[in-house]
């Protein structure tokens, strides 16, 4: 019988600084929880808001249940044009509609993309600027004050635990992918109704659950000493491991679905840990103009290649992350992560995906400037970032 791995703190290359931790988002979580929507738009303050979503979740029909509750039912105004990573383009398009429709609120539907522009457009709406003068790296955190619009967000998908998140992923009009990152960010509702991603196809299902598995993954050997955040990313990281592959095979089993949306949202709380170097190469990968790569799957392909970097100061934690999520004896975390991948039809590698090798060079430079590289487990240099997207081509 496998014995139970403990963790032995502090590691060599942890950080001596305790992050402040703010969990201050009200939450409704189980199945049929949408049906307090207008309850916590009251709550709100809310009378008049915009409508944020894709037009995917508009065809699923899941956005016209939604819009049905809320205060002016039919005649809300709705911005459906989120892209699937979601544009600053897009982002000043839906301000426009929230002046120019007098709303005071907005309530974001749909995966990580509709909640993140719903948080950028909330900044731009009542502060004024462009989205850069907001950056994180720009020192733009200090620039978001209290007067941020107040969103609501509703996950339909399970993997980036944006309803729970105090930052939006974007992509600029320069091609790079930056983050916006603010504890004011944090939606003031978050409504998990697992009811909303019984219909999820299996691939969307499978990319976005390997997010969810990544962040937890990632936030707890992250070089950051959080203890809450890390055990939260613990549980994160043994619920989808243990779920997502019945979630992906039967998108019905209720019990997954609940799991899965657990994991996602308990993956973003963990945030605060840090992530590391998938998430700095996936945010790099995902703002190339040249193709379009879903942020979940990048995660998939380029998580064994990471942990792989990472083991060498991790394995007290490896030991812990193997055991609660059940990974077979003798077996590494990184080559379950290969079989997990492979079962729920993730691609094999990045050139499956059309990543080009001779893009490798500019990826692993703009990856050093990310906000996740000062956190990832053994601190990453340009060429070692080049080595792990070679080894995941």
């Amino acid at each position: 019988m496998r014995q139970e791995a403990r963790i032995h703190l502090p590691s060599a290359e942890r950080t001596k600084t305790m992050p402040i931790i703010s969990y201050l988002t009200t939450i409704r979580f189980d199945f049929g929880a949408i049906a307090g929507l207008p309850e916590d738009i009251a709550s709100c303050g809310i009378t008049n808001p915009l409508f944020v979503t894709d037009k995917g979740v508009v065809n699923t029909g899941i956005a016209a249940r939604v819009a049905a509750l809320l205060p002016k039912g039919a005649d809300t105004p709705v911005f459906d044009g989120t892209p699937s990573n979601p544009t600053e383009e897009a982002t000043d398009l839906a301000v426009e509609m929230y002046k120019a429709r007098g709303c005071d609120g907005i309530v974001a539907l749909g995966g990580g993309s509709p909640m993140d522009l719903a948080k950028s457009a909330a900044i731009l709406a009542t502060h004024g600027g462009a989205l850069r003068d907001y950056a994180f790296i720009y020192g733009g955190a200090s620039n978001i004050t209290a007067k941020i619009a107040p969103v609501i967000a509703i996950p339909t998908t399970a993997g980036t635990g944006s309803e729970v998140g105090r930052g939006a992923v974007m992509s600029f009009r320069d091609g790079r992918k930056l983050s916006v990152i603010s504890p004011l960010l944090f939606p003031k509702r978050a409504i998990c109704d697992p009811e909303l991603t019984l219909g999820l196809p299996p691939f969307l299902t499978a990319a976005t659950g390997m997010d969810a598995l990544t962040h937890g993954i990632e936030c707890f050997i992250s070089n950051t000493e959080n203890p809450p955040a890390g055990a939260i990313a613990l549980e994160c990281a043994r619920l989808a491991a243990r779920a997502l592959e019945t979630a992906v095979k039967d998108g019905t089993n209720r019990q997954a679905r609940y799991d899965m949306m657990m994991a996602s949202m308990m993956g973003a709380m963990a945030f605060q840990k840090g992530l590391g170097a998938v998430h700095s190469l996936a945010h790099t990968l995902g703002g190339l103009k040249e193709v379009h790569l879903h942020h979940g799957t990048l995660n998939a392909v380029l998580l064994p290649a990471v942990l792989r970097f990472n083991a060498g100061i991790r394995q007290a934690e490896y030991a812990r992350l193997a055991y609660e999520m059940n990974v077979p004896d003798g077996q590494s975390i990184d080559r379950f992560v290969e079989d997990l991948n492979r079962r729920i039809g993730m691609p094999a590698n990045l050139r499956e995906m059309g990543v080009r090798r001779e893009w490798f060079d500019k990826v692993a430079d703009i990856a050093m400037e990310d906000h996740c590289t000062k956190t990832n487990a053994r601190t990453p240099s340009s060429a070692d970032y080049r080595a792990i997207l070679e080894e995941a081509f």
